[in-house]
């Protein structure tokens, strides 16, 4: 059987309004307008081989021990509830930054679900694939189909896709690990305590990339603040974007990578360069975000 392989693209939150801490479990209930970026790890699975992960690439060093990856977690959920289910070798190339907002072990996550469903004959929408991409991870679910869309909910509540225009876009990670637990902690709700802010605004599917920044100019990503205290070169990265003609910039996930929506793909490229020169140490990638 021939190897089959994926992308496993970036995933970048445009908006992320935190409405408060449930009552009932603790957990942050969020509105996030998600896109995904053509930057992207590669995933590949040999049915031949036995099921199990190894891991190449750039960043393939800070992607942590392969037994614990999120790509077997997934396997593993799915096996549990697929009898039979066919499996394989997989093999990561790792691009991505790691824990860096843009949710690079979810999509990892997600390819593997896909490539697993496609071996397996499985829907995307089966029960069995989305029951394994919850319990494998939040925001599993909105990776396994990539396209720009809404996210609600702790991550489970999935809207319909969005059809925007595609975004040309820098994202930027200055090379510094942003764990989500203290960004949280940063932010500081108690248990049953709301957020005060602006509702999300309402985004119509088919919005061209004038319509998408105006409708996003106003919303927030309300994990920015506490962020900038627990990494506060965040800032650094968007001063530097804002420098270079960008029509927005902001924080992805918890971060620490940000992201600049540009006018033009020629513009993201120029800026690209330009701040790659200045500051080698960062991963800068110009993209589009659909």
């Amino acid at each position: 059987m021939p190897l089959l392989a994926d992308r496993a693209p970036a995933k970048v939150n445009l908006t992320l309004h935190i409405l408060g801490r449930r009552a009932d479990d603790g957990y942050h209930a969020l509105e996030s307008l998600v896109a995904f970026a053509g930057t992207a790890d590669r995933l590949t699975l040999d049915p031949a081989g036995p099921l199990g992960l190894t891991v190449s690439g750039p960043t393939a060093g800070p992607a942590g021990p392969t037994g614990d990856n999120l790509v077997l977690r997934a396997a593993r959920h799915l096996g549990a509830r697929v009898p039979g289910l066919l499996t394989g070798a997989f093999h990561l190339t790792k691009r991505l930054p790691v824990a860096a907002g843009i949710g690079g072990g979810s999509s990892d996550a997600a390819a593997a679900l896909r490539l697993l469903a496609r071996l397996n004959g499985l829907a995307l929408d089966a029960a069995t694939v989305v029951a394994a991409a919850r319990e494998t991870g939040a925001d599993v679910p909105v990776c396994l189909d990539p396209r720009a869309r809404m996210m609600r909910g702790v991550g489970e509540q999935i809207g319909a896709p969005l059809d925007l225009a595609p975004l040309p876009a820098v994202l930027i990670n200055p090379g510094i690990p942003v764990p989500t637990a203290p960004v949280f902690k940063a932010l500081g709700l108690a248990v049953g305590q709301s957020l005060p802010g602006a509702e999300h605004p309402v985004i119509s599917p088919g919005l061209g990339g004038d319509a998408v920044v105006a409708a996003i100019g106003p919303a927030r990503n309300d994990l920015e603040p506490p962020a900038l205290t627990v990494a506060p070169v965040i800032g650094i990265v968007l001063a530097a974007l804002r420098d270079h003609g960008c029509r927005l910039a902001r924080m992805s996930g918890s971060g620490a990578t940000v992201f600049a929506l540009f006018a033009d793909r020629r513009g993201a490229v120029r800026a690209a360069s330009s701040l790659r020169a200045a500051h080698p140490d960062w991963w800068v990638a110009p993209t589009f975000l659909r």
